[in-house]
Order: structure tokens, then sequence, then C-alpha cells
């Protein structure tokens, strides 16, 4: 089965919690090494710029999923 067989959800919150899983496979399978993750993990983990650059990143794909669900709307 595929980690990602829709970008449909029943809620905004699940829609956002999506999002977010979005952003984490981008990283996973751009960075596949555990390891180099882990090592990099205190470094952005510690940055305002880099954890306000992920907030980013989530909400371009909090945006694409609302698109998907027609923002909720019936």
């Amino acid at each position: 089965m595929s980690w990602l067989p829709t970008l449909i959800t029943k809620t905004p919150e699940e829609g956002y919690d999506l999002a977010i899983k979005l952003s984490r496979m981008a990283v996973k399978k751009t960075q596949p090494d555990d390891a180099a993750r882990g090592a990099m993990r205190p470094d952005y983990a510690n940055s305002a710029d880099s954890l306000t650059q992920v907030s980013h990143v989530v909400a371009t794909n909090f945006q694409t999923v609302a698109q998907a669900n027609n923002f909720w709307r019936d």
C-alpha cells in the first residue's frame, strides 16, 4: 500500500496532519539515511530560522491538501 493513498481528509485537522506528513516524507526521501538526519537534527532544532522555514513548508503543503479537499466545503 502506498504511504499516500489520497489527499482527501475528513477534517481540516486531519488535513494539517497530512501536510506535516508530506513535509516529513520529503525530508526522508531527500535524505534517506536515518543517521544523517539524526546528526543534523540538533542544528535545525535549535534554529529559529530553520523552524520558521519548516512552518512555511508545512503551510504550503496544507494549502495543497486544502485545495484537494475543496477547503472542506460541501
